[in-house]
């Protein structure tokens, strides 16, 4: 998200709940997010919060053959994971570099962490309606995964309906002292970056900016706890744990679940 766009990220972590029933999911404040651009051209599904996951993305023997068998999750996957990335995003509708770094996200996790069952679709829908894939703003998501502007959100002092977060990192990452503002390409607070930061591109620096960094830790963020995003359970306390939105979930479910059903028809 750009000057406009910014949504409460991590405060709630792991304290979701772990049933969530409508009346639960009734409850929730509508997030300003889901009202900005790029999340204002999504559609919302219209799904039931905490009873469906999105469609499972199926493995095929062609995708298969393309996917690291062995090694770190993030490392050794470049030939393979590029090739699959550059022939999947256009035909889907997301960046290939973008759709690299939630590929490549997916793969760590499933070594690092296999039982949390995270999909590279649910990476991409987080990443569209946060920040349009890094293109939010006019920036471009250049080779080396780091929009070309810095993306940086609206002041978080609790106007315009936004939540009210004082400073917690001395305007290191979002440039400003006395409050917050979400950053990068999948909007972290700085306080949850703190928590949650990953290296994602194996640089040997943590970069919210950076779209390899942001997604890997945006998987942990999802998967903390325990949960098992394939379940509905857990994929819906994960995306409530980003943003307390019910129609921010379901228009990320939406994404998802067209990303994958697109993958799929391919074969």
């Amino acid at each position: 998200m750009g000057a406009r766009l910014v949504a409460v990220l991590g405060v709630l972590g792991l304290a979701v709940g772990a049933v969530w029933g409508l009346k639960q999911a009734a409850a929730l404040d509508p997030s300003p997010t889901t009202l900005e651009i790029p999340a204002l051209s999504v559609q919302a599904a219209n799904v039931k919060p905490g009873s469906v996951t999105p469609v499972s993305v199926k493995d095929t023997p062609k995708q298969r053959k393309q996917r690291p068998s062995g090694g770190s999750g993030t490392q050794g996957s470049g030939g393979s994971l590029t090739g699959w990335a550059k022939r999947t995003g256009p035909a889907i509708g997301v960046p290939s570099r973008a759709l690299h770094a939630y590929g490549k996200a997916e793969i760590a996790m499933k070594q690092t962490n296999p039982a949390c069952r995270l999909s590279w679709a649910t990476l991409a829908g987080i990443g569209r309606v946060e920040s349009d894939h890094g293109r939010y703003g006019g920036a471009v998501l250049q080779p080396n995964g780091v929009p070309s502007t810095p993306i940086i959100g609206v002041p978080l002092d609790g106007s315009g309906g936004f939540k009210s977060i004082s400073d917690t990192d001395g305007g290191e990452l979002d440039g400003d002292t006395k409050v917050d503002r979400a950053v990068g390409p999948m909007q972290f607070i700085p306080s949850t970056w703190a928590s949650y930061a990953a290296d994602g591109n194996g640089d040997g620096v943590a970069d919210p900016q950076q779209i390899d960094d942001a997604a890997l830790a945006a998987a942990h963020y999802l998967c903390a706890g325990g949960r098992d995003m394939s379940s509905a359970e857990g994929w819906w306390a994960g995306l409530w744990s980003y943003n307390q939105s019910v129609e921010y979930g379901q228009k990320v479910f939406g994404l998802a679940d067209h990303y994958a059903r697109a993958v799929n028809s391919r074969g």
